[in-house]
Formats: structure tokens, C-alpha cells, sequence
């Protein structure tokens, strides 16, 4: 009954014009609470190489230990022996953005290359302890074979993976892979 009186009130012109205003919206209004739309970088699936290591895994958490790389046109390379020697690496790369910073480890026989930023705290480093990468300034933790977040304030920031072979004792990536590893580690998700 106050439906009726409520609505008899209003002109049905107005009525229709309201109902149509609220299809139009409600979309409107959910699509934009599902959040931004994926930025257009494309997503990199890594090359896990088996690989066989120089040196005996340090027990306990191991700190990465800086290694240069070279960088010959749009090709970067490391030296596998030094990952293999080292267990957790990370070194720099110089983009016309300024310097990012990409790490390479051994995790179960397997050498694993991902984008080295944790972007609220901004930390480069990552220490592996066993099969977890661990940021080094939050503490914020995440899985080394996924790059997934587990735990902590920057877990929404996985760590992605850089494609890359392995040619004449190095791992050899290309500069777009690498820009666009850390581009999307930049980003939630």
C-alpha cells in the first residue's frame, strides 16, 4: 500500500526515466569497485634450469650477495657459477629509469630469476630460508618457486619471473624481460 501511494505520486515518465538511470549505474558502479583494469605489460613465464652447483647450500638463511652483470645491446647475462657458488644473487641493471635490481638463486636443484623489489618498503634484497624468499627490510615473505606472497605488509607484491637460457656458463636474458618482470612486481597482484 505505501508503495502505491509512494509511486502514484511520482510521473510515470519520471518513474521510467529513474529505472533507467539505475541500470545504467548499478554496471557502472561495479565495475568500478572490481578494481583497475591489468596495465598492458605482458606477463613473463620463466625457464627454470636444472643445474648442478659448485659449492655445498650454506644452512640457515642465505643473504644475496651482489654479482655484476653484462649487458652486451639488449642482452644480460650473469655467470652461472657465481649462482651456483653464492646459492642467492641479485645484481643491477642501468634502464633509462634508473637502476633495477633482479635476483637469481638455486632453489632445489633449480636456478630461479625474478624482479628484486618490494614496493611499500621499498627493499632490494631478499634472503632465501629454505624454500622462502624473505624481504629484508619488511619481513614479508614469499614462496621462491612461485614468487608468490605468503605473509607480511607487501604480500600482494609478488616477485615476478624473468625468462632466460643458459648458453656458455651464463644466464641469458633479454632487457625487455627484465624491465617488464619489475614493472609488474611494481604492481599489486
Amino acid at each position: 500500500m505505501l508503495k502505491k501511494k509512494l509511486f502514484s505520486s511520482i510521473p510515470s515518465g519520471a518513474v521510467i526515466a529513474l529505472s533507467m538511470l539505475l541500470l545504467l549505474v548499478l554496471p557502472l558502479s561495479l565495475a568500478a569497485c572490481s578494481g583497475p583494469a591489468p596495465a598492458s605489460t605482458p606477463d613473463i613465464t620463466a625457464t627454470p634450469t636444472q643445474t648442478t652447483t659448485h659449492s655445498a647450500k650454506p644452512s640457515g638463511p642465505i643473504d644475496a650477495k651482489w654479482i655484476e652483470s653484462q649487458v652486451v645491446g639488449d642482452t644480460v647475462s650473469i655467470q652461472v657459477s657465481e649462482i651456483e657458488d653464492n646459492w642467492n644473487t641479485h645484481f643491477k641493471l642501468q634502464t633509462a629509469d634508473g637502476d633495477i635490481v633482479t635476483m637469481a638463486y638455486i632453489l632445489n636443484g633449480v636456478i630461479y630469476v625474478r624482479a628484486s623489489i618490494c614496493p611499500p618498503c621499498r627493499s632490494q634484497g631478499f634472503t632465501l630460508n629454505g624454500n622462502i624468499l624473505v624481504c629484508d627490510i619488511c619481513g614479508t615473505t614469499f614462496a621462491a618457486s612461485t614468487g608468490e606472497g605468503i605473509s607480511g605488509a607487501c604480500v600482494n607484491y609478488p616477485k615476478a619471473s624473468v625468462s632466460y637460457t643458459i648458453a656458455d656458463g651464463k644466464v641469458v636474458m633479454s632487457r625487455v624481460d627484465l624491465v617488464t618482470a619489475y614493472q609488474n612486481t611494481l604492481k599489486p597482484g
